[in-house]
């Protein structure tokens, strides 16, 4: 297993780890945006971290029969984790706002259901999909993903099993460092703005 020393390293060397001025899906800026794609861009880095992970999830949840996860920054990862598990692995995608399954993707009544994401920071979207698997009776095992950025706010409650949990410092527009304020911003991530 990776450690967290050696996880960062390669965060850093693939440029998945940025720095600069970011506005953030919650509407909030920081200094520092983790851009998984960056890591996924590059397949011999990735399949490392998502071995970790793996690792991680085997040693955690038993009896996996399906991975699940939100589009679009999870779809990737989610692929590796049920590759590297042997598992079916589906995703659900936006339509009309709202994560839906398409695409002839079905989840059995009764099956075990781990959701898989690149990042979590809010649980928004791992809490739609939540809502996806009970729509179709069926059981949540778990949360993974590659970077745990939850904080007390939060809206999992539950256990999140993450390669690296990586704590990235908000500012509300208002309140923004003056050096935060002479770097011109950019959205960054795949969901609009809340604010």
């Amino acid at each position: 297993m990776l450690s967290y020393k050696e996880s960062l390293k390669i965060l850093k060397e693939t440029k998945a780890l940025q720095e600069g001025h970011f506005i953030l899906s919650s509407g909030l800026h920081s200094k520092q945006y983790i851009q998984c794609a960056k890591l996924l861009s590059q397949p011999s880095k990735a399949v490392k971290i998502c071995a970790s992970l793996c690792k991680k999830i085997k040693d955690k949840f038993k009896s996996v029969d399906i991975i699940l996860s939100p589009a679009i920054g999870g779809i990737v990862i989610g692929y590796e984790v049920g590759r590297q598990l042997n598992k079916e692995t589906i995703f659900a995608e936006r339509q009309n706002g709202q994560l839906i399954l398409r695409r002839g993707f079905a989840i059995n009544k009764n099956a075990n259901v781990l959701i898989v994401e690149d990042v979590i920071t809010t649980g928004k979207s791992v809490l739609e999909c939540l809502n996806i698997i009970k729509e179709h009776k069926a059981n949540l095992i778990g949360y993974a993903c590659l970077i745990d950025r939850s904080n007390e706010e939060c809206s999992i409650k539950n256990q999140i099993i993450s390669q690296l949990k990586f704590s990235i410092q908000t500012f509300e527009e208002n309140r923004l460092p003056e050096d935060l304020k002479l770097i011109t911003a950019t959205k960054p991530g795949s969901r609009s703005s809340t604010k």
